[in-house]
């Protein structure tokens, strides 16, 4: 999410942790209906009994759907905090019995190979080549066909376009009821720190990983989500 920390810098305050579930809902439009399309586009492909790899899932929200959604899928869910992947068992309660919970990083995960994967609200935090890595790695631990979802900041680099982009960010962020200290010094902070990339960027990140029929099924101002297919 916009609010949480890198990877590189797990989320791992307890105050934060606690306060988690609240950011996405305030900063993503549309956010309940984002998980559900991704669960949707998941089962296009994934089987009934199938086995889906959730990168990025401390917390534990898009689980929850996807297990609600579909109960004979299996999950493997990985993040860096531990924290936050205590929280997801939580948030899962019964449901986190078709969970294998995962601390690390993609490197960590098991090989699958899985029928799915979905990674949402994460990837803007890993810098370019990093970025192509980790979805070079999702890409080898999926079978033949399987999809990919993924949903994240994605703004025009040209200074004048992101600014304006990420202003529109806080602006629905400070309407849904978040409070800021400093508008401006939030949206410089998200623009120097941020390692977002543009749209087409992205595109070109999931087909140099080896993906196929790349397609943007969502849009809500700074955020974009694509579904991908492995060749």
């Amino acid at each position: 999410m916009s609010a949480v920390p890198p990877p590189s810098a797990p989320f791992t305050d307890p105050d934060s942790v606690a306060r988690y579930a609240e950011g996405p809902i305030r900063q993503v439009p549309g956010f309940h209906d984002l998980q559900r399309m991704a669960a949707l586009l998941l089962a296009e492909r994934v089987p009934a009994d199938g086995n889906v790899l959730v990168l990025g899932a401390g917390g534990g929200l898009e689980l929850k759907v996807f297990a609600d959604m579909h109960p004979g899928w299996h999950f493997c869910g990985i993040d860096p905090s531990a924290e936050m992947l205590a929280l997801a068992e939580r948030t899962l309660g019964p449901l986190a019995s078709r969970v294998d919970f995962c601390h690390g990083y993609i490197d960590d995960a098991p090989l699958g190979p899985f029928d799915g994967a979905a990674c949402l609200l994460t990837l803007h935090f890993l810098p370019e080549e990093e970025r192509r890595r980790t979805v070079a790695e999702v890409h080898r631990r999926l079978k033949p066909g399987a999809p990919f979802v993924v949903a994240h900041h994605s703004i025009p680099q040209q200074e004048e376009e992101k600014v304006r982009w990420l202003s529109r960010h806080a602006a629905f962020a400070k309407s849904s009821g978040m409070a800021f200290a400093d508008t401006d010094g939030a949206i410089k902070a998200m623009s120097e720190r941020l390692p977002a990339l543009s749209p087409e960027q992205d595109e070109a990140v999931l087909a140099s990983a080896g993906f196929t029929d790349v397609a943007l099924f969502y849009a809500g101002f700074t955020f974009r989500g694509w579904v991908a297919y492995r060749a």
